[in-house]
């Protein structure tokens, strides 16, 4: 398996591997699997990536910007989604220790999750690479009528300097 910036012609493989983390109902307030032109322009043009093998897409990382104030730059959110048939196999932890590394070289500073929380995959590898819990947002938002709470993880840089 390789780690490798995602490309445009990588979004069939990727949007399915989404529409499937869409399906669960738990992983994102989404309802329906974006154009590629959509998500392109909401996330960052850098660090996104994919796990591949043998030409097929396992699973993919990507960043968005939190905020459109320069203060937050250096902060964003993570998205990563795995293909159904490939979780719990160390594919997640490989493509977050990679944006992990890559996004501090790209000089970010904070990385943020919010996760649902019955979607215990997620918690758990977030923990696993290093996001400590920083709170819950109860109700935040509503998927097909039922409001859900987002727990809030978040990595802080070790290398980036946070004077």
């Amino acid at each position: 398996m390789t780690i490798r910036d995602m490309h445009s012609a990588d979004w069939g493989q990727v949007s399915q591997i989404y529409a499937d983390g869409i399906a669960t109902g738990f992983a994102t307030f989404e309802t329906s699997t974006p154009t590629y032109d959509h998500w392109d322009k909401a996330h960052t043009p850098h660090c996104r990536f994919v796990a591949e093998e043998a030409g097929e897409i396992l699973g993919w990382v990507a960043l968005s910007p939190v905020s459109s104030r320069c203060v937050y730059g250096g902060v964003a959110e993570v998205s990563v989604y795995i293909a159904t048939k490939n979780r719990g196999k160390g594919v997640g932890k490989l493509l977050m220790e990679h944006l992990i590394l890559e996004s501090e070289k790209a000089g970010y500073w904070t990385l943020q999750s919010g996760i649902f929380p019955e979607n215990l995959g997620s918690i758990k590898l977030h923990e696993k690479v290093g996001f400590r819990y920083i709170g819950k947002r109860e109700r935040v938002g509503k998927i097909k009528g039922v409001w859900k709470d987002n727990l809030l993880f978040e990595k802080r840089s070790q290398i980036v300097g946070i004077d």
